[in-house]
């Protein structure tokens, strides 16, 4: 995606302070937006150098700390983006947390807590984006999922419900906001070498990429590239797609 392709945009990542998120707030800051830099409170190690990277690419930059799984914060973090930037033209809902365990291990706090993240939070945040993108009758909203979402995994019952879920919100919102030019689309990353895969053991990262006709895991690099596709004027009649991110792992 050419240089300048978002300029003049501003954009909001969620949980971008490392790995997917990171690369996706400044790979649209390379292609010209400012960004907003979401965290979880308590846990912004590194979110001034994300910030400095962004900065040094000629683009403005805040980082945001909040929990997206309060409602009154997501919404905090919409508002904060657009004082910062005076508009609100992208929101990439990204973060995500996972607590895995076999189903009948897993507690009440691990399911809810998982859930009350990565869709609940990922809802709150489109709803209270949704109201800016509206007025401005444009927008794109990215949700990340995952190829798990698709096909299921063991021990990941909360994370993997999580991730189907934000496949149905990103094609009923895609349906509510067409009319008003608000595209709606979901990435699914399939193995992605990230801190979170890092925490697999080699025997079973070296299988499931055993299983990837491209024979390689995925780069954080390569998603964030489709996220800012999806950003752009060239996916203007793309919406409610699920796009795999994957070498080939579901084809």
């Amino acid at each position: 995606m050419a240089d300048g392709v978002l300029e003049g945009k501003a954009a909001l990542v969620t949980g971008a302070r490392r790995g997917i998120g990171r690369a996706i707030a400044e790979a649209l800051a390379a292609a010209g937006a400012d960004v907003a830099v979401n965290v979880r409170p308590g846990s912004d190690d590194g979110a001034a150098e994300v910030q400095g990277v962004i900065e040094a690419l000629g683009r403005k930059c805040v980082v945001l700390p909040g929990d997206v799984a309060n409602s009154a914060a997501a919404a905090a973090l919409v508002e904060h983006t657009v004082a910062a930037f005076g508009r609100l033209d992208i929101l990439v809902n990204n973060a995500a947390i996972t607590r895995d365990n076999l189903l009948l291990r897993m507690s009440d706090d691990d399911w809810n807590a998982v859930l009350a993240v990565n869709l609940t939070g990922a809802f709150y945040c489109l709803r209270a984006a949704a109201k800016v993108m509206l007025k401005q009758r444009a927008g794109k909203i990215v949700n990340l999922s995952s190829v798990v979402g698709v096909h299921g995994n063991p021990g990941q019952a909360n994370y993997v419900a999580t991730k189907a879920g934000l496949i149905g919100l990103t094609k009923s919102a895609a349906q509510e906001l067409a009319a008003r030019n608000i595209q709606v689309n979901a990435v699914a990353p399939g193995l992605i070498a990230t801190e979170m895969t890092a925490a697999m053991t080699p025997q079973a990262r070296e299988r499931l990429a055993g299983l990837i006709p491209a024979g390689r895991e995925g780069a954080p690099e390569d998603v964030a590239r489709v996220v800012v596709f999806l950003c752009s004027p060239a996916a203007d009649y793309l919406t409610g797609q699920v796009v795999n991110v994957d070498g080939g792992l579901l084809m």
